[in-house]
């Protein structure tokens, strides 16, 4: 049994995987949760799971818990924690064995790498870990089952998952090139002039996934799959000139990979978060099917497409392919400026394009920043690339 601490509970990654656990008992204990302030979720989840203990990053909504279950709960027995402190609680809580990293942003770097150091297996969906802290993490971790003593490093983002499963059985040293799939999001086909007048409501319309604001908007903008770039250069070792993404709109092939000797194998099936959560969940068995079954010969399914993604129009994309090249501190000043854009676009303080713009000018400006990286000099990192971001922001 897999006794799981799922930092991000609330979120999409997070209720999903308690979904999993919910149709999986016997298999999946929640020992430990985690939210930011969406209490009256995590409540429930509370009632419904029992964990040891709980953590809210809003110390007043964690005070507003502790006093909902005293008065309406009193035999529940969870401890509620709050902040940074609580995070990091959670994921290095003694009973449990696996961290599910479904926090968004770097603040789930922190609490990700303090559940590393203290033994537990990493199902990693927060994409900021290895963006930000891929040379730092990923010597600590095997994503193989090696016969060594490190941490599992458990990929659920679809594409990830996808990837590893293709490389179960093969020689690492094998392989020759990843082919990372997208969907193009909710513009594709769009020009740069289209872009410029997008809504909030547009770019949250997701023509395939269900995934929260921030992934939803870098998907439209195309800087999920950059992330996912750098994040899957760290994680099976190829550089990015070595990685290619793939528009594919119909999201039936998650992603594939090219062997030296040109055979290309590629992990199918419906666009679900459930199985990738599953297949890194039981790893290295599979639990039992809880999605509908994958029908070839279905509408649509004589028509898949591949085609390039238009870097023209969607310029993020080669920006983190710079910053994954170039690595170092780059990725983090990236990364650190795209949220706060992305947050402004949400909150209606500057247009679509003005995320691509705003991360150009944060990027431009940190360059050269160089030293040792570590966990406390990426997070300094990012604090200044969010500063610099909403100075450019002030100046739109």
């Amino acid at each position: 049994m897999r006794k799981l601490s799922v930092l991000g509970s609330t979120g999409s990654i997070g209720t999903q995987t308690l979904e999993v656990a919910r149709r999986n008992r016997d298999d999946l204990r929640i020992a430990a949760l985690s939210c930011g302030s969406d209490i009256d979720t995590l409540l429930g989840q509370i009632i419904e799971f029992d964990p040891e203990v709980v953590s809210v990053a809003d110390p007043d909504r964690a005070d507003e818990l502790r006093n909902r279950l005293k008065t309406s709960y009193p035999s529940v027995r969870t401890e509620v924690l709050q902040g940074r402190e609580g995070n990091i609680a959670c994921a290095t809580l003694p009973s449990c064995d696996t961290v599910v990293g479904a926090m968004v942003g770097i603040k789930g770097l922190e609490p990700v790498y303090e559940g590393i150091m203290a033994g537990k297996d990493i199902a990693l969906a927060n994409k900021e870990t290895l963006v930000t802290a891929g040379d730092i993490i990923m010597p600590k971790v095997t994503i193989m089952e090696d016969g060594s003593k490190r941490p599992m490093l458990l990929p659920v983002d679809s594409e990830h998952c996808a990837i590893w499963q293709c490389l179960w059985g093969e020689k690492r040293t094998n392989l020759d090139r990843i082919l990372i799939t997208a969907s193009g999001g909710p513009f594709r086909g769009w020009t740069r002039k289209d872009l410029e007048n997008v809504t909030v409501e547009q770019a949250l319309a997701h023509p395939t996934w269900k995934m929260g604001g921030k992934i939803t908007i870098d998907s439209a903008t195309m800087m999920n799959k950059g992330l996912e770039v750098i994040e899957a250069s760290h994680l099976f070792g190829l550089s990015p000139d070595k990685i290619d993404v793939v528009v594919h709109p119909q999201s039936v092939i998650h992603s594939m990979i090219r062997m030296k000797d040109g055979s290309v194998l590629a992990q199918m099936g419906r666009p679900s978060m459930i199985l990738p959560i599953m297949v890194a969940l039981y790893y290295p068995d599979r639990g039992d099917d809880l999605v509908e079954d994958f029908d070839p010969f279905a509408p649509g399914m004589n028509e898949l497409t591949f085609d390039r993604c238009d870097t023209e129009v969607f310029g993020l994309l080669d920006d983190a392919y710079e910053a994954g090249k170039k690595g170092g501190f780059l990725p983090t000043v990236m990364n650190g400026a795209n949220e706060v854009a992305v947050a402004s676009f949400l909150g209606g303080k500057i247009g679509f394009t003005g995320i691509e713009r705003t991360v150009k000018t944060v990027m431009d400006k940190m360059s050269g920043v160089t030293g040792k990286l570590t966990i406390e000099s990426i997070l300094e990192c990012d604090s200044q690339a969010r500063s610099y971001a909403r100075e450019a922001i002030e100046g739109e």
